[in-house]
């Protein structure tokens, strides 16, 4: 999945120092993430699927999803971004946008028939964005319980 521009493209990130050069950006949204940890569950997460796609703009990373293949019965086959987040010198720039479209249409060539995602319920600004911009639907609550 690439984008082909003089100035931007998009990539999947596959191995350790790539992973490493996406971590600032990462750490901006998952912020409990460690280095160790952030290699340590991305080499487990990438075993069942999971991947990890940047933005460039010459030669730095922008933007970040991770997202992953997935199958259920409300759904159907369809894409789940887990992660999606512009560095924050990079925003406003349209680069989130850009990215997420790119991962709409290689979605639905590769015969997805959603992409979804969860966002933070404090989350307002991103919650507009997928709304108004990407005209994504909020139709459920998600739940989890700490054991």
């Amino acid at each position: 999945m690439m984008v082909n521009s003089t100035l931007e493209n998009i990539m999947e990130l596959t191995d350790s120092a790539q992973w490493l050069e996406a971590f600032p950006i990462m750490k901006q949204l998952r912020t409990d993430l460690t280095e160790e940890t952030y290699l340590e569950l991305l080499r487990d997460m990438s075993k069942e699927g999971y991947k990890l796609y940047a933005m460039y703009v010459e030669d730095e990373i922008v933007a970040l999803a991770g997202l992953s293949w997935r199958v259920n019965f409300y759904n159907k086959r369809h894409i789940f971004i887990y992660d999606l987040v512009t560095d924050e010198s990079h925003r406003s720039f349209g680069y989130g946008e850009k990215l997420l479209k790119h991962i709409h249409d290689w979605a639905k060539d590769n015969g997805a028939e959603y992409v979804a995602l969860e966002s933070g319920v404090q989350r307002t600004e991103a919650h507009r964005f997928y709304e108004e911009k990407l005209e994504y639907d909020k139709w459920c609550y998600s739940f989890r319980k700490t054991l």
